[in-house]
Protein backbone atom coordinates (compact mmCIF):
# COMPACT_ATOMS: atom_id res chain seq x y z
CA UNK A 1 0.00 0.00 0.00
CA UNK A 2 1.35 3.69 -1.08
CA UNK A 3 2.05 5.63 1.93
CA UNK A 4 0.63 9.14 2.61
CA UNK A 5 3.40 10.84 3.88
CA UNK A 6 2.09 13.33 6.59
CA UNK A 7 4.25 16.57 5.78
CA UNK A 8 3.38 16.27 1.98
CA UNK A 9 5.22 15.61 -1.12
CA UNK A 10 8.77 17.45 -2.00
CA UNK A 11 8.58 20.63 -2.85
CA UNK A 12 10.00 21.98 -6.37
CA UNK A 13 12.92 23.30 -4.54
CA UNK A 14 13.37 20.27 -3.05
CA UNK A 15 13.07 18.62 -6.12
CA UNK A 16 16.19 20.42 -8.12
CA UNK A 17 18.39 20.40 -4.92
CA UNK A 18 17.99 17.07 -4.87
CA UNK A 19 18.53 16.41 -8.31
CA UNK A 20 21.70 18.78 -8.63
CA UNK A 21 23.16 16.60 -5.70
CA UNK A 22 22.57 13.62 -7.04
CA UNK A 23 23.86 14.63 -10.08
CA UNK A 24 26.86 16.10 -8.93
CA UNK A 25 27.88 12.88 -6.76
CA UNK A 26 27.88 10.91 -10.17
CA UNK A 27 30.10 13.15 -11.56
CA UNK A 28 32.25 13.27 -8.98
CA UNK A 29 32.20 9.45 -8.54
CA UNK A 30 32.66 9.72 -12.56
CA UNK A 31 36.06 11.56 -12.33
CA UNK A 32 37.20 9.01 -9.67
CA UNK A 33 36.15 6.26 -12.22
CA UNK A 34 38.02 7.71 -15.06
CA UNK A 35 41.09 7.69 -13.38
CA UNK A 36 41.22 3.93 -13.02
CA UNK A 37 40.02 2.83 -15.77
CA UNK A 38 41.89 1.85 -19.05
CA UNK A 39 40.57 0.51 -22.47
CA UNK A 40 40.15 -3.43 -21.49
CA UNK A 41 38.32 -2.75 -17.66
CA UNK A 42 36.34 0.10 -19.16
CA UNK A 43 35.06 -2.37 -22.19
CA UNK A 44 34.39 -4.82 -18.85
CA UNK A 45 32.10 -2.78 -17.15
CA UNK A 46 30.07 -1.71 -20.38
CA UNK A 47 29.41 -5.09 -21.31
CA UNK A 48 27.84 -5.70 -17.77
CA UNK A 49 25.80 -2.40 -17.69
CA UNK A 50 22.40 -3.36 -17.33
CA UNK A 51 23.30 -5.07 -14.05
CA UNK A 52 25.45 -2.20 -12.76
CA UNK A 53 22.97 0.03 -13.35
CA UNK A 54 20.54 -1.41 -11.46
CA UNK A 55 23.39 -2.62 -8.65
CA UNK A 56 24.27 1.67 -8.39
CA UNK A 57 20.54 2.59 -8.39
CA UNK A 58 20.16 0.24 -5.32
CA UNK A 59 23.16 1.47 -3.58
CA UNK A 60 22.03 4.95 -3.89
CA UNK A 61 18.48 4.83 -3.16
CA UNK A 62 19.95 2.79 -0.02
CA UNK A 63 22.61 5.19 0.73
CA UNK A 64 19.94 8.59 0.73
CA UNK A 65 17.52 6.28 2.98
CA UNK A 66 19.99 6.41 5.49
CA UNK A 67 20.20 10.17 5.64
CA UNK A 68 15.95 10.34 5.88
CA UNK A 69 16.29 9.73 9.64
CA UNK A 70 17.38 12.43 11.69
CA UNK A 71 20.35 11.20 14.42
CA UNK A 72 18.28 14.16 17.03
CA UNK A 73 17.87 12.95 20.73
CA UNK A 74 19.31 9.38 19.42
CA UNK A 75 21.41 9.05 22.68
CA UNK A 76 17.78 8.92 24.38
CA UNK A 77 17.39 4.80 23.11
CA UNK A 78 18.33 2.00 25.20
CA UNK A 79 18.20 -1.50 24.15
CA UNK A 80 15.03 -3.64 25.48
CA UNK A 81 14.00 -7.31 25.43
CA UNK A 82 10.38 -6.49 26.49
CA UNK A 83 7.73 -8.03 24.27
CA UNK A 84 3.66 -8.48 24.28
CA UNK A 85 2.27 -11.08 26.86
CA UNK A 86 1.83 -14.53 25.46
CA UNK A 87 -1.61 -14.50 25.58
CA UNK A 88 -2.31 -11.07 23.56
CA UNK A 89 -3.55 -11.57 20.58
CA UNK A 90 -5.02 -8.85 17.58
CA UNK A 91 -9.17 -9.84 17.76
CA UNK A 92 -11.04 -9.42 14.07
CA UNK A 93 -11.95 -6.25 13.25
CA UNK A 94 -15.78 -7.40 13.09
CA UNK A 95 -15.34 -8.28 17.34
CA UNK A 96 -13.60 -4.61 18.59
CA UNK A 97 -16.60 -2.86 16.60
CA UNK A 98 -19.24 -5.65 18.42
CA UNK A 99 -16.83 -4.83 21.81
CA UNK A 100 -16.69 -0.88 21.18
CA UNK A 101 -20.85 -0.45 20.51
CA UNK A 102 -21.44 -2.84 23.84
CA UNK A 103 -19.47 -0.18 25.43
CA UNK A 104 -20.58 2.76 23.82
CA UNK A 105 -24.22 1.96 22.16
CA UNK A 106 -24.36 5.61 20.62
CA UNK A 107 -21.30 4.71 18.72
CA UNK A 108 -22.28 4.04 14.50
CA UNK A 109 -20.86 2.91 11.80
CA UNK A 110 -17.41 1.25 10.92
CA UNK A 111 -16.12 0.37 7.37
CA UNK A 112 -14.89 -3.00 8.45
CA UNK A 113 -13.94 -4.13 4.70
CA UNK A 114 -10.88 -1.70 5.37
CA UNK A 115 -9.03 -4.46 7.66
CA UNK A 116 -9.22 -6.89 4.61
CA UNK A 117 -6.45 -4.91 2.69
CA UNK A 118 -2.96 -5.34 2.61
CA UNK A 119 -1.02 -3.86 5.94
CA UNK A 120 1.10 -0.82 5.79
CA UNK A 121 4.63 -1.39 6.11
CA UNK A 122 5.55 -1.21 10.13
CA UNK A 123 1.53 -2.32 11.20
CA UNK A 124 0.94 -5.18 13.45
CA UNK A 125 -2.36 -5.09 12.77
CA UNK A 126 -5.75 -3.30 12.02
CA UNK A 127 -7.48 -1.87 15.00
CA UNK A 128 -11.17 -0.34 15.43
CA UNK A 129 -10.60 3.23 17.46
CA UNK A 130 -13.94 5.55 17.46
CA UNK A 131 -13.38 9.33 16.18
CA UNK A 132 -13.39 10.95 19.58
CA UNK A 133 -16.24 13.24 18.55
CA UNK A 134 -18.41 10.94 18.32
CA UNK A 135 -17.93 10.21 22.24
CA UNK A 136 -17.93 13.74 23.85
CA UNK A 137 -17.24 17.63 22.53
CA UNK A 138 -13.60 17.28 22.94
CA UNK A 139 -10.52 15.40 22.97
CA UNK A 140 -10.02 15.52 27.03
CA UNK A 141 -13.78 14.88 27.63
CA UNK A 142 -13.69 11.99 25.55
CA UNK A 143 -10.16 10.75 26.74
CA UNK A 144 -11.50 10.91 30.02
CA UNK A 145 -14.74 9.11 29.42
CA UNK A 146 -12.85 6.46 27.98
CA UNK A 147 -10.55 6.48 30.89
CA UNK A 148 -13.06 5.88 33.13
CA UNK A 149 -14.44 3.13 31.32
CA UNK A 150 -11.28 1.07 31.28
CA UNK A 151 -11.07 1.82 34.69
CA UNK A 152 -14.82 0.28 35.69
CA UNK A 153 -13.41 -2.81 33.78
CA UNK A 154 -9.62 -3.21 35.15
CA UNK A 155 -8.15 -2.66 38.23
CA UNK A 156 -7.09 0.93 37.70
CA UNK A 157 -4.57 3.12 39.38
CA UNK A 158 -5.20 6.45 38.07
CA UNK A 159 -2.02 9.07 39.24
CA UNK A 160 -3.64 11.89 37.17
CA UNK A 161 -7.04 11.93 38.60
CA UNK A 162 -9.29 15.55 37.25
CA UNK A 163 -6.24 16.17 35.55
CA UNK A 164 -7.03 15.24 31.64
CA UNK A 165 -8.43 18.79 30.77
CA UNK A 166 -6.69 20.74 28.31
CA UNK A 167 -4.59 22.91 30.58
CA UNK A 168 -2.99 19.20 31.65
CA UNK A 169 -3.07 17.05 28.14
CA UNK A 170 -3.37 17.97 24.92
CA UNK A 171 -2.16 16.77 21.05
CA UNK A 172 0.63 16.65 19.33
CA UNK A 173 0.23 18.39 15.97
CA UNK A 174 1.54 15.51 14.02
CA UNK A 175 -1.05 12.79 15.60
CA UNK A 176 -3.72 15.50 15.09
CA UNK A 177 -3.50 15.96 11.55
CA UNK A 178 -2.74 12.54 11.00
CA UNK A 179 -6.52 12.06 12.89
CA UNK A 180 -8.07 13.86 10.96
CA UNK A 181 -6.86 12.48 7.46
CA UNK A 182 -8.14 9.61 8.55
CA UNK A 183 -11.38 10.58 9.46
CA UNK A 184 -11.47 12.41 6.29
CA UNK A 185 -10.85 9.02 4.42
CA UNK A 186 -13.41 7.65 6.58
CA UNK A 187 -16.04 9.83 6.44
CA UNK A 188 -19.43 8.83 7.73
CA UNK A 189 -18.31 6.64 10.45
CA UNK A 190 -17.95 6.72 14.50
CA UNK A 191 -15.75 3.78 14.20
CA UNK A 192 -12.23 4.32 12.28
CA UNK A 193 -10.52 1.19 11.11
CA UNK A 194 -6.12 1.94 11.92
CA UNK A 195 -3.27 0.01 11.34
CA UNK A 196 -0.96 0.37 13.82
CA UNK A 197 1.35 -1.72 15.98
CA UNK A 198 1.48 -1.59 20.02
CA UNK A 199 4.59 -0.66 20.84
CA UNK A 200 7.42 -2.72 20.08
CA UNK A 201 9.03 -1.26 16.90
CA UNK A 202 9.88 1.42 19.19
CA UNK A 203 10.64 -0.12 22.42
CA UNK A 204 13.47 1.64 24.71
CA UNK A 205 13.29 5.17 22.71
CA UNK A 206 12.01 8.24 24.87
CA UNK A 207 8.77 9.68 23.16
CA UNK A 208 10.36 12.50 21.63
CA UNK A 209 13.28 10.48 20.07
CA UNK A 210 10.10 8.25 18.83
CA UNK A 211 8.82 11.24 17.57
CA UNK A 212 11.04 12.22 15.62
CA UNK A 213 12.22 9.04 14.42
CA UNK A 214 8.88 8.35 12.99
CA UNK A 215 8.47 6.95 8.82
CA UNK A 216 7.03 9.67 6.57
CA UNK A 217 3.43 8.29 7.14
CA UNK A 218 3.87 7.20 10.89
CA UNK A 219 1.88 9.09 13.90
CA UNK A 220 2.33 8.46 17.38
CA UNK A 221 -1.08 7.26 19.49
CA UNK A 222 -2.57 9.20 22.37
CA UNK A 223 -4.18 8.16 25.11
CA UNK A 224 -7.94 8.17 23.62
CA UNK A 225 -6.69 5.65 21.26
CA UNK A 226 -4.45 3.66 23.20
CA UNK A 227 -7.44 3.28 26.17
CA UNK A 228 -9.70 2.37 23.29
CA UNK A 229 -7.45 -0.69 21.94
CA UNK A 230 -7.22 -1.52 25.86
CA UNK A 231 -10.74 -1.61 26.08
CA UNK A 232 -10.64 -4.07 23.40
CA UNK A 233 -7.51 -5.99 23.52
CA UNK A 234 -6.81 -5.99 27.87
CA UNK A 235 -4.70 -8.96 27.67
CA UNK A 236 -1.90 -6.47 26.36
CA UNK A 237 -1.63 -5.34 29.54
CA UNK A 238 -2.11 -8.35 31.93
CA UNK A 239 1.33 -9.18 33.14
CA UNK A 240 3.93 -6.77 34.98
CA UNK A 241 6.95 -8.18 32.76
CA UNK A 242 4.97 -7.19 29.25
CA UNK A 243 6.19 -3.99 27.24
CA UNK A 244 4.60 -0.95 28.90
CA UNK A 245 3.34 1.62 27.06
CA UNK A 246 3.48 5.61 26.27
CA UNK A 247 1.53 7.92 24.67
CA UNK A 248 3.57 9.79 22.68
CA UNK A 249 0.63 11.26 20.69
CA UNK A 250 -0.32 13.08 23.48
CA UNK A 251 2.01 15.48 25.71
CA UNK A 252 1.22 16.49 29.20
CA UNK A 253 2.05 19.35 31.84
CA UNK A 254 2.39 18.63 34.91
CA UNK A 255 1.99 21.75 36.43
CA UNK A 256 -1.00 22.98 34.19
CA UNK A 257 1.32 25.62 33.13
CA UNK A 258 1.40 25.17 29.33
CA UNK A 259 4.88 23.58 29.93
CA UNK A 260 4.31 20.17 27.92
CA UNK A 261 7.02 17.88 28.77
CA UNK A 262 5.65 14.85 29.61
CA UNK A 263 4.16 12.09 28.92
CA UNK A 264 1.30 9.96 29.72
CA UNK A 265 1.93 6.09 30.36
CA UNK A 266 0.26 3.08 30.80
CA UNK A 267 1.83 0.47 32.92
CA UNK A 268 1.26 -2.76 35.01
CA UNK A 269 1.53 -4.19 38.39
CA UNK A 270 0.03 -6.54 40.78
CA UNK A 271 -2.40 -3.90 41.57
CA UNK A 272 -3.13 -3.50 38.30
CA UNK A 273 -2.97 -0.75 35.32
CA UNK A 274 -1.90 1.98 36.07
CA UNK A 275 -1.67 5.24 34.57
CA UNK A 276 0.60 7.99 35.07
CA UNK A 277 2.79 10.33 33.88
CA UNK A 278 6.54 10.15 32.70
CA UNK A 279 9.53 12.69 31.26
CA UNK A 280 9.26 12.61 27.35
CA UNK A 281 13.21 12.86 26.88
CA UNK A 282 13.83 9.48 29.52
CA UNK A 283 14.27 6.43 27.55
CA UNK A 284 13.99 2.96 29.58
CA UNK A 285 13.97 -0.67 28.40
CA UNK A 286 10.19 -0.80 29.91
CA UNK A 287 8.01 0.64 27.35
CA UNK A 288 7.75 1.37 23.42
CA UNK A 289 5.18 4.10 22.06
CA UNK A 290 2.12 2.68 20.13
CA UNK A 291 1.91 4.32 16.21
CA UNK A 292 -0.67 4.28 13.43
CA UNK A 293 0.62 4.49 9.46
CA UNK A 294 -1.55 6.27 7.10
CA UNK A 295 -1.64 5.38 3.28
CA UNK A 296 -2.92 6.49 0.17
CA UNK A 297 -7.05 5.82 -0.52
CA UNK A 298 -7.95 5.03 -4.52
Amino acid sequence: MAPLHLSGNITASQDKRLLDMLNGAVQNAYQTILEQLDQQSAQTVLEGEQLLSKEISALVVKAVEQYTTTDKYKDEEVGSTRVYPANYQVRPIEAQVTELRKIFPQLGSCNEKLARRPLPAGSEAWFAIPRWEALAPTYNEATELVINTLASKRRFSNRVVGRLNDKFLRQIERSKLARKILADQQEGNDILVVSAQFGLLHRGSSARRTRVALASNEYCLGTFAIACMLLTHPERLSSSDTLMIDCGGDEYSMRGDHSFDRVPLFDYDISGIELSIFYEDRARNLWGTPTSFLYKVV
